[in-house]
């Protein structure tokens, strides 16, 4: 990627997980924040300091009084534009490309189920593209061990209980690029592998499971810190059979998943989540080759997907198969059209994800920390176009994107 500008924005509308600031402006060198404030003569001092050291072309936005956020963060996402995350360098490539333009400046890569040799490849290449690309975080893997019951989506033939031979092989195969794995664990080796998983750095997610409200705690306390798509593919509770959401409800160290296209999880039960959960949610697109694409025919693995209305649907049996959402869309559906705090929302796209994952703060995983725009923190920013919540122009750690 280009490397990244020196440039300013000014008299914007700021809006993060801290609140909203008028005639905000921030300042961006070095692919990081590091002077913001609402004060005029603060920023011609700002800017003037940091011009005079930097010899890169430098660049100043006046926002015009447009919602200024942070750079959204997919940590659940399988593609866009056709091509899924499994599908290499080329396809993770234009996956990327159709996120980027909406705003989202960083994604985990989610891979599919697959046969194992298939799932070590794609990891093979997901850790090439991250070593060449600081918007692409890491892998997420939704699969192989997961349980029939709720496979939702995922090829019933490549499910296997987590045995430590394969827990070992797709450490091995990732060169430390995995940053989240979904399992179900009321699995046989389920509470061991997440422990092994969390033990290696890698964040075990609970989904895709028949497990009861014991069975979750057991998994929290072994290591799961995320719950995968809260409400879909998992027990509903029930007032005898509690099941997860209760028991991740009770234990403020797990972030929770939410898919906030309407589809998923319906419009009040987005609404419940939001205020049963908190500043504890991460919102996800569970998005598919057929993000910002017509409906039709598309793949899912190996598996027929037909799209109509933008709702993905297997073909063999109707399950519902990912999602065509776009992180821009599910921010924008949550403030005009459920009426949440806008800071919440935005909060839920940018600070929810980023604390899941720990690059909320300093860490090993990103140059710089995500989720505000405050000094230090990387120059992820996004401006809206003037009244609404459509991307207009992007920057991923001073980069421009779009």
């Amino acid at each position: 990627m280009a490397a990244p500008q020196t440039f300013a924005i000014t008299n914007a509308t700021k809006i993060d997980a801290r609140g909203i600031e008028h005639h905000f402006w921030l300042v961006s060198a070095d692919g990081k924040i590091v002077a913001t404030g609402s004060n005029d003569d603060d920023f011609d001092r700002a800017w003037a300091a940091v011009s005079a050291q930097s010899d890169a072309a430098q660049v100043v936005v006046d926002a015009h009084g447009a919602i200024l956020t942070p750079g959204y963060i997919d940590i659940h996402s399988h593609g866009a534009w056709e091509r899924s995350f499994d599908d290499g360098l080329e396809g993770i490539a234009i996956a990327r490309a159709g996120h980027a333009i909406h705003g989202t400046t960083r994604q985990v890569l989610s891979l599919i189920t697959n046969p194992l040799d298939v799932m070590c490849n794609n990891l093979n290449a997901v850790a090439k593209v991250c070593e060449e690309r600081p918007d692409c975080i890491g892998a997420h893997l939704e699969g192989p061990f997961l349980a029939l019951s709720r496979k939702g989506a995922h090829d019933p033939a490549c499910l296997r209980d987590p045995e430590p031979q394969y827990v070992d092989r797709l450490l091995e195969a990732s060169n430390g690029c995995i940053r989240q794995i979904t399992i179900a664990p009321e699995l046989p080796h389920g509470i061991e592998a997440i422990r092994r998983f969390s033990q290696a750095g890698v964040i075990p997610a609970i989904g895709h499971c028949d497990a009861d409200y014991e069975t979750t705690r057991r998994g929290v306390d072994a290591g799961a810190r995320i719950l995968t798509h809260v409400f879909n593919a998992m027990n509903g509770i029930h007032h005898r059979k509690p099941g997860p959401i209760p028991a991740i409800l009770e234990d403020p160290r797990v972030q929770v998943e939410l898919i906030n296209d309407g589809f998923h999880v319906q419009n009040p039960v987005v609404k419940l989540a939001f205020a049963l959960f908190g500043r504890r949610i991460a919102l996800i697109t569970d998005s598919m080759a057929a993000t910002g694409c017509p409906d039709g025919a598309y793949t899912l693995g190996k598996l027929d997907v037909t799209v109509e209305g933008g709702h993905a649907r297997l073909v063999s049996n109707g399950a519902i198969a990912g999602s065509t959402l776009t992180l821009e869309e599910s921010v924008r559906r949550g403030v005009e059209e459920l009426g949440l705090s806008a800071v919440d929302v935005v909060a839920a796209a940018t600070e929810g994800p980023a604390h899941a994952l720990g690059i909320d703060r300093p860490n090993a995983i990103t140059q710089y920390p995500l989720g505000f725009l405050a000094p230090g923190y990387a120059a992820d920013c996004i401006i809206h176009a003037e009244q609404s919540w459509k991307a207009q122009s992007v920057w991923c750690e001073g980069r421009q994107l779009a």
